[in-house]
């Protein structure tokens, strides 16, 4: 699918960049979809218009620019739920496994899963600098939903969790167009550090991405539109990489120093750089190295004996 370009002008005079792909707009807005901002995808049918996820950047679109019929989110986080205000009564569908965290505040707090103060300083920043509103009315979904459009047009959604436990990649079809969320593919590499994330569901969602036949992939971050399958693969491939060299990074640790605590491991970063600091950063670190220790443990590598991790 060969992707045509064009620019709109932003309420605020800024260029936006939109990548037109048969039936799907994608706006990248903000400093190209990186975090707090995101790619902001509509899908428009013969008849009805749907977003995919409506992240902090949908403020300055012109009103026309928004798919105002419905809201189809990928997951619930901050940064793909900033956008929502906009639309008060379109009707907004969200996963069953994260359904509740748009629900009401608890739910998102549940959703977050941090320790009480992380969690109450996080909801406050999401309300506060995300538009974050709670939607009662929003719609649970299952996997296999498909969404008719008209025009033959329509979406499909596929279970791949583990970045929160109901996200998913939403299909486009006939066209073959996957909305694949935050499975984004950034240098970064996978993020599953809330109460809900799980990274052997992750792992499973990795393996699901690659063999969807697919003509082209929108990420919610950094990278946009993917073309090209060779490409994808590989990005997908290093992406996922990643996850490898969290756990060659932590077996070397254990074999260099020895024993070591959650708490201490957690302080060292293996996954965020040291000098990265927000209101969530220490209680996701934890979260993310007691799995890749689960993982380990469970494939012989590691032990706990006393509170204190070892190699084997």
């Amino acid at each position: 699918m060969t992707p045509e370009l064009r620019q709109i002008t932003a309420l605020d005079g800024q260029p936006v960049q939109v990548i037109r792909l048969g039936p799907v707009d994608v706006h990248v807005t903000g400093a190209g979809g990186k975090y707090p901002d995101g790619n902001y995808a509509v899908v428009r049918g013969g008849d009805t218009t749907a977003s995919f996820d409506m992240p902090m950047g949908c403020h300055t679109l012109p009103p026309d620019a928004l798919g105002r019929d419905m809201v189809v989110l990928s997951h619930v986080h901050e940064d793909h739920t900033a956008g929502l205000g906009l639309l008060p009564d379109a009707p907004v569908h969200v996963h069953g496994g994260d359904v509740e965290a748009l629900r009401s505040r608890a739910g998102l707090a549940v959703h977050y899963g941090y320790s009480p103060t992380v969690n109450a300083a996080l909801c406050e920043r999401a309300a506060a600098e995300f538009h974050y509103r709670p939607r009662p009315d929003a719609q649970a979904y299952a996997d296999g939903a498909i969404w008719s459009l008209g025009g033959g047009i329509h979406v499909q959604a596929l279970h791949a969790p583990g970045h929160t436990s109901g996200h998913c990649i939403l299909m486009v079809e006939p066209q073959g167009i996957a909305f694949i969320g935050d499975i984004d593919l950034t240098g970064f590499g996978p993020y599953y550090g809330d109460a809900t994330s799980d990274l052997a569901a992750f792992r499973c969602s990795l393996r699901l991405v690659k063999e969807l036949d697919a003509a082209c992939w929108i990420t919610s971050h950094h990278r946009g539109v993917i073309t090209d399958r060779a490409v994808f693969l590989q990005r997908l491939a290093q992406f996922g990489a990643v996850l490898d060299r969290r756990d060659e990074a932590l077996l070397d640790f254990l074999r260099d120093g020895g024993p070591a605590t959650l708490e201490g491991l957690a302080r060292h970063r293996f996954v965020y750089p040291a000098h990265f600091e927000d209101l969530f950063v220490d209680d996701a670190e934890r979260r993310m190295i007691g799995q890749h220790l689960a993982a380990l443990e469970a494939a012989g590598q590691v032990r706990q004996e006393a509170g204190h991790w070892r190699a084997l």
